[in-house]
């Protein structure tokens, strides 16, 4: 693979970062590069903006709403959005069940959900994880019993990221307990609004309300919000985890946290020289850096297999694991490298507006929420030790 830019994409780039510069909000850029929670309407509002040029779903075909670019367009446009501070587009509606409609969903699913996925008319959450079935999903059991027109669904799921903003989710059921784990589950489409949905919240440890749980008790479902056939639920699943996983290897938001970590070492002192003069700790900088160069290439790779109609099977689980290591390392060098300064945990601190004086550098109030928080990169999506039982029976066929 050339992996140098053509003039066309260098072209492109130019247009893009024209694009940041004109349209992307200062309040946006500044709470995403300093670590701030970002508020629903924050999130909706750079949907929206994207939306509007049509950029928004990049990855969909031309014909449901894409933008038609190339796996390099792609690549690029998420570097260069995290290098601005763009803010995450939510994933669960655009690029987990807008893949899944597209190659699985009927013609009257595609034209319903699609448009309302691309203007926010619906937001959606991910019905997946249940108390006794994390990694091992094909355990879950919320029932689903078929009821003339309409599913009943009866259970719980957990870790529900921003399930309290949603108005929609998608959910794994089971529908025949009589057959073998994986061969009785079903891809439902559930409204956050009918009556038995229950939404508790989930408190982190830095006070944020980001996951929930969602209970279910005697709902009603059409049943024509089932996705594909009944009980062949875990084909959509899979597929729908191998853009999970790969979305959740986050190059550019690596890419960008390299760029705060760079910046940090060059300003904080050790011994009366910058941290990025300690040879062991720029020998830890180099070796994350090494890393991620060598992701760049290889998300490279599977982004243009799947422009040419590829699925991303193995890689994906490979990218999964590289890129929350990288994620992970870049976020405990900038923990380590504030040194007592990061232990100090005043909440307010991350939210937008606080005016107070810094304790020690400003990287420090955020550093230590960040660092405990994206543990959680290893573990949802399956976890990373699943990722590699996932590699060594694919690729090495054990």
């Amino acid at each position: 693979m050339d992996l140098q830019f053509t003039p066309e994409e260098l072209a492109f780039r130019d247009e893009v970062r024209g694009f940041l510069k004109d349209q992307l909000p200062e309040d946006l850029s500044h709470k995403v590069k300093n670590g701030l929670q970002l508020t629903k309407q924050d999130m909706e509002r750079w949907h929206a903006i994207l939306n509007a040029r049509g950029w928004l779903a990049n990855h969909w075909p031309e014909k449901h709403g894409g933008p038609g670019w190339s796996a390099v367009q792609k690549f690029i446009f998420e570097h260069e959005c995290a290098l601005a501070g763009t803010p995450r587009i939510v994933p669960f509606g655009l690029s987990m069940l807008g893949p899944v409609l597209i190659k699985y969903g009927n013609e009257a699913q595609k034209a319903h959900w699609l448009p309302r996925i691309l203007d926010g008319s619906d937001w959606w959450c991910q019905g997946y994880s249940e108390p006794g079935s994390g990694s091992d999903l094909a355990s879950v059991k919320t029932s689903a019993v078929r009821e003339g027109d309409h599913y009943i669904v009866n259970g719980q799921k957990t870790w529900t990221t921003l399930g309290q903003h949603a108005n929609m989710i998608f959910c794994l059921v089971r529908t025949n307990r009589e057959a073998k784990a994986q061969q009785g589950i079903s891809f439902l489409l559930i409204d956050m609004n009918s009556p038995g949905v229950e939404v508790r919240p989930i408190i982190t440890l830095d006070g944020e309300h980001e996951v929930n749980e969602v209970f279910f008790t005697d709902v009603k479902v059409p049943v024509e919000n089932l996705v594909g056939e009944e009980d062949k639920g875990w084909t959509y699943a899979k597929y729908l985890l191998t853009y999970e996983r790969t979305n959740i290897a986050g190059v550019g938001f690596s890419v960008a946290g390299l760029q705060k970590l760079k910046a940090v070492t060059g300003r904080v002192l050790r011994n009366g020289k910058p941290l990025s003069q300690d040879p062991l700790f720029a020998a830890r900088l180099a070796k994350v850096e090494i890393d991620l160069e060598n992701m760049k290439t290889t998300n490279l790779r599977v982004i243009a297999a799947v422009a040419g109609g590829g699925v991303p099977g193995a890689e994906s689980s490979m990218l999964k694991i590289r890129g929350t290591q990288i994620r992970q390392e870049i976020l405990s060098l900038v923990r380590r490298a504030m040194g007592p300064y990061a232990a100090p945990f005043i909440e307010e601190a991350l939210q937008a507006g606080y005016d107070q004086p810094a304790i020690g550098d400003a990287a420090a109030a955020t550093a230590a929420a960040a660092y405990f928080n994206y543990r959680k990169l290893s573990i949802f999506g399956g976890s990373n030790e699943i990722q590699k039982n996932i590699i060594s029976k694919m690729i090495l066929g054990l």
